[in-house]
């Protein structure tokens, strides 16, 4: 087999055997990734979840009663609210987060929804439109100063980026998501960590929290304490993705996770229309995933 070699950052190429290769070119990747391999804690290291929705969207909390569960319930150093193409979870939960000194830290975002799959927009503040190609959100998201990370990559239960987007994006993204205890994303989480070891994209662990109990069941290691800290280490790619405690699924019950399966359906046609949303689908057969 023959080497490969990667050379991260913006324009970034591929060599193998001597041969300059364009990100879309890079092997493809086969058999399962053992979980094993993204799971380990440093004790040292600050935590953050930055994959967290609320009643904005998809969450089955509001924003009070999240802040409080973080606070009390979890050791999280720093948590994201990315509701679903709707920044005003976030703010709310900024605005509740200033009234009161919680120990824990907050990064605003959206969880955008791009033709080719979401995108967690991190470290933003303003609206954010949705429903366009990739490069256009990217571009949004980094005149505001913030950071572009990949969500559930590659999995076939919600809509996501695909391999062949993340590979012709590599030069673009900040970080891609490869620990985390959502159902949508266990099905792919080794395939993502796999490739990442090509891309060398900071490496980020979330929870895609819908309900309290997933808060924190997968996180970010980072060095230093602080949303400024974090920011750094995704930038330089030093962060970790970590397995924290298993979910259990048992204890929210069918009937809230059917429930929030159909808030889930629902969030981006409410936010965005049926109809925009239909036709972003068929855009989206026409690109390369």
């Amino acid at each position: 087999m023959s080497r490969l070699r990667v050379t991260s950052g913006e324009g970034a190429t591929f060599r193998s055997a001597g041969r300059r290769l364009a990100p879309r070119q890079i092997p493809s990747l086969s058999g399962p990734i053992p979980l094993k391999e993204v799971v380990g804690a440093q004790d040292d290291a600050g935590k953050a979840d930055l994959h967290i929705h609320t009643s904005f969207s998809d969450g089955m909390a509001d924003v009070p009663e999240l802040l409080d569960y973080v606070e009390s319930e979890t050791d999280l150093d720093i948590i994201g609210i990315v509701d679903h193409d709707d920044v005003r979870g976030a703010l709310a939960a900024r605005d509740q987060w200033a009234k009161r000194s919680y120990r824990f830290e907050l990064v605003t975002g959206i969880e955008v929804t791009a033709i080719e799959g979401h995108l967690l927009a991190l470290y933003v503040d303003e609206p954010m439109e949705s429903l366009r190609p990739l490069e256009r959100v990217v571009e949004d998201v980094h005149r505001q100063g913030g950071l572009c990370v990949v969500p559930h990559p590659m999995s076939w239960l919600t809509r996501s980026i695909g391999e062949q987007t993340l590979r012709g994006f590599v030069g673009s993204l900040d970080g891609i998501e490869v620990a985390c205890c959502s159902p949508a994303a266990r099905v792919s989480n080794g395939r993502a960590a796999a490739l990442n070891r090509l891309l060398e994209m900071a490496e980020l662990g979330g929870s895609d929290a819908h309900f309290l109990q997933a808060v924190g069941s997968s996180y970010t290691q980072f060095e230093g304490r602080s949303a400024a800290d974090l920011k750094r280490a995704i930038t330089a790619r030093t962060t970790r993705a970590v397995y924290g405690a298993p979910v259990d699924w048992q204890s929210i019950g069918i009937r809230q996770m059917a429930r929030q399966t159909w808030r889930g359906i629902c969030a981006t046609p409410r936010a965005m229309g049926l109809g925009p949303t239909a036709r972003s689908f068929v855009r989206r057969i026409f690109r390369s995933r």
